[in-house]
């Protein structure tokens, strides 16, 4: 009798449907705005699961559930987790039965906060006695939990969390210190294919190359992600994602100033199989770098530092040549960009100590190498004001970007050079990035640095040049003289000499330039003695990239000017169109350089930054925005040139409106371009349009839209 009913007893217990409740999950996880079918989970926080059987689970079945991620799982690594149902393990996973229905099982899984971030499998083992079995539950996708206190991102405000984890554009802030301007950048984190490509930058990174079971089980650590991630959006070392270029044509790829967004490099990368995408500035690296972060979970912003030094050797201090004409020698590759961007991610800094958790600073732009490869980052915001330059990763470099002083000397043909002007605060200057909750820009040098010329800052500065070795060298401990000596000078727009001036000046912006018009200038000279004087000026104007790098002259003259006793002479001059229009085709950046000699006296040294106006985009949308209903949008643009524009393209992209970039040709001087948008998500959407010449660099406009959704 027994052995007859055995079989019946010790049956194998069979699942008929597993069900992932992925709308619920979703939407607990904070993961309903990915467009995908894959189920996607936010690490340290509950999920659920609803087991079918075809059988009936007896009290003796036993279940036994193991999740693994990565190519060689391993408990050792924490790559691989074995838990019990209603047990707790060392790991840190559980599952427990919560109330079901007969011949079906609920169960809440919990990951801990500390898992390794990935594509994981979980599978469950049923011992039923003498019948063992083994069946795949299903495959998920596990992210840094912001909404979780014990997760090493996690961020208390919701506000802020909506805008760094689940705010899909945004603003890149770039131009000139007096005169910042705005772009928007489509980050699309959720859009289809990005989480995987995120995911896929992870797995082609020299670290997984190496030892992929090591680089799996790191990915725990937001410190270590972000880095790989620093590293994998550059394709210097790695053949990353874009590569960059500064100088030349563009023939090859795209020119930086086209891109409007991160979806389309991402998915051009990953659809090519992984070749670098052509061409990135320091922009395109910080948008692509925002949203792969946001995508995995880890709250990220886009900063943008104006006057930015890149110092080679990190002396803190950016020296400058010129020759007598007042041309840019290169005897150094010290420079100051007009702006810089980068990135900042919120975690904590285990490896510093809590002082140091917050924004930590991230680069992809492949400027220096660190530790043997083109990364930076992650350096603390908290590092960087204190001048704790000693500390990990790459503090030195970030400090020196928004702290270094500048120093201009001219080079004369005997090698003799002089120093002309010294400025100490110059550099970092209106650190910005975009406010929570809307597009206006928020000022966060303070987090950077004290006041400058305050005691506090003094201090600070000279913490971090004997943290750098460089005090012994004595030409330092003069800084804090000089400082105090030359700050009037700059604040007056004129270069300080080492000697007592006996001139001034100012380089003065007549009108607002515009592209296609004159640029209309004055150069004011005043004597500031009683004696009589002669001034050698001599003036040059060049078209120069936003790293401030010269590519083409455009104007160059040379008189001499009489001063009588303290008098004031104002010299009118001009740069035409015709001067300048074929040297303006990829930027729209002037640098004009005055550079006054006076026989017993010292130099002056004057520039001027001259960013030109583009005409404005007018975008329209014609009435409600709704979920998967056409909306019209109707763009305007009026030709700013006397000539004829012919060859235009106008681009149109945004997440949730377009699902891949529109792109539109047309000849008209004068046009109105028409095109429909069939919205695929609802919430606050950005529309950006970028119109695409050859006469003139791109032109763009956004709106902002609430789509509604079906009702």
């Amino acid at each position: 009798m027994f052995s007859i009913n055995l079989p019946c007893i010790f049956l194998a217990l069979k699942i008929a449907n597993i069900n992932w409740q992925s709308k619920l999950n979703k939407a607990a996880h904070h993961t309903s705005d990915y467009s995908s079918t894959e189920v996607i989970l936010r690490r340290g926080q509950a999920f659920t699961i609803s087991l079918n059987f075809r059988t009936t689970v007896q009290p003796w079945d036993n279940f036994t559930f193991i999740a693994s991620t990565g190519p060689s799982p391993a408990e050792s690594q924490q790559t691989k987790v074995i838990f019990n149902l209603s047990d707790q393990g060392a790991s840190g996973w559980s599952a427990t039965q919560e109330h079901s229905e007969h011949g079906c099982m609920n169960l809440t899984i919990v990951s801990p906060a500390n898992a390794v971030i990935g594509r994981y499998k979980l599978k469950l083992q049923i011992d039923s006695g003498k019948k063992f079995s083994s069946v795949l539950l299903g495959h998920f996708v596990l992210l840094f939990n912001p909404w979780c206190p014990n997760d090493d991102v996690y961020m208390a405000n919701e506000k802020d969390r909506q805008e760094y984890v689940l705010n899909d554009s945004g603003i890149i802030f770039h131009g000139l210190e007096k005169y910042i301007q705005q772009e928007a950048w489509n980050y699309g984190q959720f859009e289809e294919d990005i989480l995987d490509i995120s995911l896929a930058i992870l797995d082609r990174s020299l670290n997984h190359r190496k030892d992929p079971s090591i680089d799996v089980s790191n990915r725990n650590n937001p410190i270590y992600v972000s880095r790989v991630i620093s590293a994998m959006v550059n394709s210097n070392d790695e053949k990353g994602v874009v590569e960059g270029k500064w100088n030349g044509k563009y023939c090859s790829g795209t020119n930086p100033l086209h891109w409007s967004g991160s979806v389309t490099i991402l998915r051009k990368w990953y659809r090519r199989r992984y070749k670098p995408v052509r061409y990135g500035q320091c922009w395109v690296f910080a948008g692509v770098m925002c949203t792969v972060l946001r995508s995995l979970g880890i709250p990220t912003r886009v900063i943008t530092n104006f006057n930015s030094a890149h110092d080679r050797n990190i002396n803190l201090s950016i020296d400058k040549y010129i020759d007598i004409s007042g041309k840019t020698l290169h005897l150094t590759e010290d420079s100051v960009w007009n702006f810089h961007v980068w990135n900042e991610s919120w975690f904590i800094r285990r490896d510093l100590g809590s002082f140091y958790d917050g924004w930590q600073v991230l680069d992809a732009t492949p400027q220096e190498r660190s530790k043997g490869i083109f990364q930076c980052g992650p350096a603390s915001t908290k590092a960087i004001k204190e001048g704790d330059v000693n500390l990990d990763y790459d503090s030195s470099f970030v400090f020196a970007a928004v702290n270094a002083d500048c120093v201009t000397w001219i080079h004369y043909s005997n090698k003799r050079k002089e120093r002309i002007y010294s400025n100490t605060r110059k550099i970092g200057k209106f650190i910005s990035t975009k406010a929570v909750g809307t597009n206006s820009r928020v000022d966060v040098t303070d987090n950077y640095k004290y006041p400058e010329g305050s005691l506090k800052e003094r201090q600070v500065y000279k913490k971090a040049l004997k943290l750098l070795g460089v005090s012994s060298t004595g030409r330092r401990t003069k800084v804090t003289r000089r400082r105090r000596r030359f700050s009037v000078a700059w604040r007056q727009n004129m270069t300080a000499p080492t000697g007592k001036p006996t001139i001034s000046g100012k380089l003065n912006l007549d009108a607002s330039p515009v592209i296609g018009q004159d640029i209309l200038l004055t150069l004011s000279l005043r004597n500031l003695i009683t004696d009589f004087k002669t001034i050698k000026v001599k003036l040059s104007a060049s078209a120069v990239l936003y790293t401030r790098k010269p590519k083409t002259e455009i104007l160059q003259w040379s008189r001499s000017i009489q001063l009588g006793s303290e008098e004031v002479k104002e010299i009118p001059f001009k740069i035409s169109y015709s001067q300048y229009k074929n040297a303006l085709m990829d930027d729209r950046k002037i640098l004009v350089t005055a550079l006054c000699e006076v026989r017993q006296g010292a130099s002056l040294l004057m520039e001027k930054d001259i960013l030109l106006q583009d005409p404005f985009l007018t975008i329209k949308v014609f009435g409600p925005t709704v979920v998967h209903k056409a909306a019209n949008v109707q763009v305007t643009f009026t030709n700013p040139l006397s000539e004829t524009v012919t060859d235009c393209v106008l681009r149109a992209e945004g997440s949730g409106l377009l699902k891949e970039q529109l792109q539109i040709k047309y000849v008209n001087d004068s046009s109105t371009i028409e095109f429909e948008i069939i919205p695929y998500k609802s919430g606050t959407r950005q529309l950006q349009v970028d119109l695409v010449s050859n006469h003139f660099s791109d032109i763009k406009g956004f709106v902002m839209l609430d789509v509604t959704p079906v009702q």
